[in-house]
Parts: C-alpha cells; sequence; structure tokens
C-alpha cells in the first residue's frame, strides 16, 4: 500500500522538490499540495491522506494553528512538521499540538522518506539536529549566552517580538494588531534599544536564544 502524503507549504520551490522527491518511489503517493494551513485542512476534507509534511511558518493559518486543528477534526492523519526554526520550544509546541515528527528543510531525500514511513507507522522522527535541541533542552543544557539580563518587556512589545520573528512586515503587524505603522515602529526601535541589537535579524537571534517568546 502506498502512503499518501499532503504537503502544505508556502514556498512553491519547496513543494516541487518534494514531489520531484517522491517521483519513483513505490510506497509513496502524492495527493495534493496547500499554501497555508486553511488550504491544507480544506484538502484533508476532500483527499484520503496519510501523512500531511507541515511547514511551521505559514500565512493566514500557520503550522501550529494548523497542527491543532489536523490533530482534532483528522486524528487519523500523521502530522511531520518541517522548518528551518529550530528553537526548542517551537518544536516542543508542535509536538505538544500533535505533530508526530519535526524535520529542518535542509534534510536529504533519504531522511524525509524515513522521516514518513516511521511517523505513518505510529513512530517518532527528527532530524539528529532536532533532536540533539530537544535533549539539550530537557537536561537543561542550553547553547546561549548564560544569565543575559534585559529590560522589561511589555505585553504589547512581547507581542510584536513575536510577529517579528514569524517574518511579518511592520505594515502587517499594524494591521493584525490594529495600530499605526508608525506605533509599530516605535516598538520596534524600543525592542532593539532593550535587547541591545542593530536590526531585525538581531531581535530574532536574540528572541529565540533567550527564550523571551516563552510561555
Amino acid at each position: 500500500m502506498k502512503i499518501k502524503v499532503l504537503i502544505a507549504d508556502d514556498h512553491q520551490l519547496v513543494v516541487d522538490g518534494l514531489k520531484l522527491m517522491f517521483e519513483g518511489i513505490d510506497h509513496i503517493e502524492y495527493v495534493s499540495s496547500a499554501r497555508n494551513g486553511q488550504e491544507a485542512l480544506a484538502q484533508l476534507s476532500i483527499h484520503e491522506v496519510d501523512v500531511l509534511l507541515l511547514d511551521v511558518n505559514m500565512p493566514v493559518m500557520d503550522g501550529i494553528a494548523c497542527c491543532t486543528e489536523v490533530f482534532q477534526q483528522f486524528p487519523d492523519v500523521k502530522i511531520l512538521a518541517l522548518s528551518m526554526m529550530k528553537e526548542a520550544s517551537l518544536v516542543k509546541k508542535m509536538l505538544k499540538e500533535g505533530a508526530a515528527g519535526f524535520l529542518l528543510k535542509n534534510a536529504g531525500q533519504e531522511e524525509v522518506l524515513e522521516a514518513i514511513q516511521k511517523v505513518y507507522k505510529g513512530e517518532k522522527a527528527f532530524s539528529a539536529e532536532i533532536l540533539d535541541i530537544l535533549m539539550e533542552s530537557l537536561s537543561g543544557i542550553k547553547k546561549k549566552s548564560p544569565n543575559r539580563i534585559f529590560p522589561r518587556i511589555s505585553r504589547r512589545e512581547k507581542q510584536i517580538l513575536n510577529l517579528i520573528v514569524w517574518e511579518k512586515t511592520t505594515q502587517e503587524i499594524a494591521d493584525e494588531l490594529f495600530i499605526s505603522f508608525s506605533t509599530v515602529e516605535t516598538h520596534r526601535k524600543n525592542l532593539l534599544h532593550k535587547l541591545d541589537v542593530r536590526n531585525t535579524a538581531g531581535l530574532v537571534r536574540v528572541a529565540l536564544e533567550n527564550g523571551l517568546l516563552d510561555e
């Protein structure tokens, strides 16, 4: 029997690469693709799917929200997360919401095919680097600057920082939070000052390295 696979990723290059990877593989059947979580749920309602390859960072409905809905609405579908983001808190959140595995997007063909088979059989599957990150997190060993102390970050600043990490533009953040463009820029400048970084990349790095978005 073939394992029926649905791909949910907003980057067409990733979708095309995975489809090409599955060509000629006897035990895997590509079913369809979706550009966001909402489209993935719609596809699952009309197609028989065994494994959902789910990107974490997508527009409209991200992978975490989609994972929650799939786990509740389609409990027989196995979810294998795909991402370039590898923060332990993000991986744990996806697993908590029902994902059976987590692969980095730089995974090779053999690793992807093996992971699909594993989750289909009810097993867990992780990229080696993700497994190391989880083990470090469980053991309390973290590769980050020790005891960094930052000025207090307000609830609004934390909201904006979270959206910045998810690659939202200033206008997208303003629209989502129902505030002005200039207000977002003011908060961004305050965050740069508080976290002692020079640009958006610095904000993302410091936020993830120091668990500033952890609940």
